[in-house]
């Protein structure tokens, strides 16, 4: 994919200047409400794996309505006293996988909580939680950006973001865990769920970390970009264009540069100046917003992989200056 988007110039100085939805603080702070009002304690059981220096417990955590939610849970095994806790979101159309597949954290020194998400698993990794409420809602195409698009009330991304920020409040109660140091973190979608567990949730989150993250200026994407996800929206309203007013106001209620401007913990960002999955130009927006400690990392020869382990390898050292 060759250079698509402003010039990095101008990225730099990008702002969302749409304003957010009328109410929006009142949406979230109601379905976080009510979420916590139907929550359960967690479950962990530990799991016998193949790592000898990692140990797995298998989480269940109550997320949007006081559903059942599934995660990960990785501890270096050698660890004494509280550990630093990183969460992490999954990118889209993944799940949890196996416990294999999440050293990274743990192997620098941190408990990790990896969130599974409802009703994904499908694409590139299996995942185990489903989404109870993934009926009835209306039409939508294949994926996941249109499930219930019509109203807020009903959007799958009501449900996700609320998980993730009752991921947050789960990792920050888990025994041998040091609440005052904890990380969200997740590349694409879930660099977007980082955010918006940063924005929501901004009196326990200690760092945040975004690598390419979906849904930032989501109303701009959708018109310069024909890759997926975003090309779902453009594909429902082709077919249904009497809801484009409709559609475009729910999707502005999960808009993540909104989340950004609620930030209050350091954070760190990657963009990717050939990314036709998220385009630049809306991690530029989502960065400009965070009016917090940050930085952002740019990679100009890079799509949607967005820096790969050089961007981990960064995002860590940036955490673990911050935390200490």
């Amino acid at each position: 994919m060759a250079l698509f988007d402003f010039p990095l110039p101008e990225l730099r100085t990008y702002q969302l200047s749409r304003p957010e939805p009328a109410g929006f603080d009142d949406f979230w702070s109601g379905t976080l409400a009510a979420a916590r009002r139907a929550a359960l304690p967690p479950k962990l059981v530990e799991v016998a794996t193949p790592l000898k220096g990692v140990t797995t417990f298998d989480v269940t955590f109550t997320g949007y309505a006081g559903q059942p939610i599934r995660a990960w849970l990785n501890r270096p095994s050698a660890a004494d006293g509280p550990l630093p806790v990183a969460v992490e979101f999954i990118g889209y159309g993944g799940g949890r996988g196996l416990p294999i597949d999440w050293l990274t954290w743990s192997s620098a020194g941190y408990a990790h909580l990896i969130m599974d998400t409802r009703g994904q698993g499908g694409g590139w990794r299996g995942g185990d939680t489903p989404d109870p409420d993934d009926h009835g809602a209306g039409p939508s195409t294949p994926g996941f950006l249109t499930r219930g698009v019509l109203a807020p009330e009903t959007f799958y991304y009501r449900r996700l973001i609320t998980d993730a920020v009752r991921a947050v409040e789960t990792a920050a109660e888990l025994p041998g865990v040091d609440a005052s140091r904890l990380v969200v973190t997740g590349k694409s979608q879930g660099g977007a769920l980082a955010l918006a567990a940063g924005g929501l949730a901004p009196g326990l989150v200690s760092a945040v970390v975004a690598g390419v993250p979906f849904l930032c200026d989501i109303q701009r994407a959708v018109t310069i970009t024909d890759s997926f996800p975003y090309a779902e929206v453009v594909k429902f309203l082709r077919a249904n264009p009497q809801a484009a007013q409709r559609t475009l106001d729910t999707l502005d209620h999960v808009d993540a540069v909104h989340f950004a401007r609620r930030i209050t913990a350091p954070a760190i960002l990657s963009a990717a100046l050939m990314d036709d999955v998220c385009p630049p130009s809306g991690v530029f927006a989502a960065y400009n917003a965070i009016d917090a400690q940050k930085e952002i990392e740019v990679y100009p020869w890079d799509d949607h992989a967005g820096g790969r382990s050089f961007f981990d390898t960064t995002a860590l050292e940036f955490v673990d200056d911050r935390l200490s």
